[in-house]
């Protein structure tokens, strides 16, 4: 058997990502699962790896435009369905891999919630216009010097 149940604890408490965002721990569905690698007899018979999962378009707790965000800062990692899957198996614990995998959402959440910085428009500074057109009388006159004389 390679999943053991997902009947675990949880936090309560809502999970604050930002001042006024918040998600809902019945949100967030966790599996385990066995971990691969190097560990010995133990790592063959307990299952410490942590396989969460974060239903993104179903999600009540985000703002649209941070589920937009969300989905493209996920990548690989949602599925077809909207599903964010993430998983860690650093450590030997079950207690901790499921610590590190909330904390990743929790981070990616968040990087999600900041909007991005819009782009202030500039001007070329009149040096850097110079600068150009001076290249171009120097490019112009060196193609000027490769053609064939007039006869």
């Amino acid at each position: 058997m390679s999943e053991a149940p997902a009947d675990v604890p949880r936090p309560a408490a809502p999970i604050r990502i930002t001042g006024r965002l918040f998600l809902d721990p019945a949100e967030i569905q966790e599996s385990f699962i066995r971990a691969g690698g190097p560990g010995g007899q133990h790592v063959n018979t307990t299952a410490t790896a942590v396989q969460l999962r974060f239903d993104v378009r179903g999600s009540p707790s985000l703002p649209d435009d941070v589920r937009r965000r969300l989905e493209r800062l996920a990548g690989s990692r949602l599925t077809r369905e909207g599903v964010l899957v993430l998983q860690a198996q650093s450590h030997r614990s079950q207690k901790r891999n499921r610590e590190e995998a909330l904390a990743r959402l929790v981070e990616l959440v968040r990087a999600a919630a900041r909007p991005p910085v819009p782009r202030k428009p500039t001007k070329p500074t009149r040096a850097s216009k110079r600068r150009r057109l001076e290249h171009k009388k120097k490019h112009g006159a060196l193609k000027a010097l490769r053609r064939s004389p007039p006869d």
